[in-house]
């Protein structure tokens, strides 16, 4: 076997690339890094989440989810304020500019997105999408590790 025909590397390369035509608009255009992306997508959707919260809805760990916030909050996309004794947890909520921010980046990422989404037939994109969501089940079922999409607060 050839590692081209191997199927976790040609996953890894083709979500690779993929990603990297994202990366194109939400870093080179709107100067974002993948972490921080991440972070302004979930605060966007949730108003305000802790580093708890954030670190099991994204695949970012604490220090990741930590420096992204620092560079966001210098930045005045994000407010950062510790809770309670326990100076390691913080709420995180994004700012008016980061929405704004945010609002503009992902029109492009959106439109990157369904562009390359729409040079594929559409019973490929189903069967895509069918695909995606049975390796998520299959990874949970064999060993509980799959990356679960974030639920609506």
């Amino acid at each position: 076997m050839s590692i081209e025909t191997f199927f976790p590397y040609r996953l890894a390369i083709v979500a690779e690339a993929f990603s990297r035509q994202l990366v194109a608009v939400y870093g080179q255009e709107h100067g974002l890094t993948r972490e921080e992306w991440r972070l302004l997508f979930l605060l966007e959707g949730a108003g305000a989440l802790d580093s708890l919260q954030l670190s099991q809805r994204t695949s970012l760990d604490k220090v990741q989810v930590s420096r992204a916030a620092s560079r966001l909050q210098d930045k005045g996309l994000i407010t950062r304020e510790i809770l309670g004794s326990d100076r390691r947890l913080r709420n995180y909520a994004i700012t008016p500019a980061g929405r704004d921010l945010f609002g503009r980046a992902f029109a492009g990422v959106r439109a990157r997105a369904e562009g390359i989404l729409q040079a594929m037939s559409q019973d490929d994109r189903a069967a895509l999408i069918q695909g995606v969501e049975a390796l998520g089940r299959a990874i949970a079922d064999s060993d509980g590790s799959a990356p679960q999409p974030p639920k609506k607060p």
